[in-house]
């Protein structure tokens, strides 16, 4: 599984710029969404990455362990 990151820095200035590492495709804004709840403020501006744009993998992680002979 990815390792997924929200990375959130405080300016001198006061505002707030936060960026997601490690996920794909609109998965980034629910996290911008609960960053937003948190600080009671909302999104200024956005830029998209490509990994915006890339598709998120829904494959599942699964272990698999064969035992005994087919």
């Amino acid at each position: 599984m990815a390792n997924k990151q929200l990375v959130v820095s405080i300016r001198k200035d006061g505002t707030v710029h936060a960026e997601t590492v490690g996920m794909k495709g609109a998965e980034c804004l629910d996290y911008f969404a609960v960053l937003e709840d948190l600080l009671d403020a909302e999104v200024q501006s956005s830029t998209y990455t490509d990994d915006y744009n890339a598709v998120a993998d829904s494959t599942p992680d699964v272990a698999v362990q064969k035992v005994g002979d087919d």
